[in-house]
């Protein structure tokens, strides 16, 4: 059996075996944004971006998953077999953070980003940008080179 996912606007087709179980700790990087340091893992390949944090428990404190998407274009995350509440993080080429979104559990209503040019996408736990003060024109530092365009 073979299910179609959407991440980043694209629909992918996975074996439904691959969405039973979280997918292992991918490598991480460490990013800097308004004083704070965030470990990140990294999903930079089209199997690792569609399972995403699928099926995770928990996370760490100040820790996420980094989407790296080439190329830039817009995009349109949801939380299908999410279990944990997320907020999202659109981000431009330069770094920039362009959109912060607030997704839920389970919901599997894609949530489009306004722009057309995201190239990075950050998902941390729901409320970690805001309780931190990171807002939309905030730069993160540490991102691997953007993706050619």
């Amino acid at each position: 059996m073979t299910r179609w996912i959407l991440c980043g606007a694209l629909f992918f087709s996975v074996p439904a075996h691959a969405q039973e179980t979280a997918q292992p700790p991918l490598s991480a990087l460490k990013l800097g944004v308004e004083g704070k340091t965030i470990t990140a893992e990294l999903a930079d390949d089209p199997q690792e971006q569609v399972m995403g944090l699928m099926f995770r428990e928990k996370l760490a404190p100040d820790s996420g998953m980094l989407f790296i998407l080439s190329p830039p274009r817009r995009v349109a995350f949801w939380m299908k077999n999410t279990i944990l509440p997320l907020s999202v993080a659109y981000i431009g080429a330069n770094g920039v953070i362009l959109e912060i979104h607030d997704l839920q559990p389970r919901n599997e209503k894609p949530v489009p980003s306004a722009f057309l040019n995201i190239a990075y996408v950050l998902e941390m736990e729901q409320g970690w940008f805001a309780k931190n003060n990171v807002l939309p024109g905030v730069r993160l530092t540490g991102l691997p080179p953007p993706p050619r365009q």
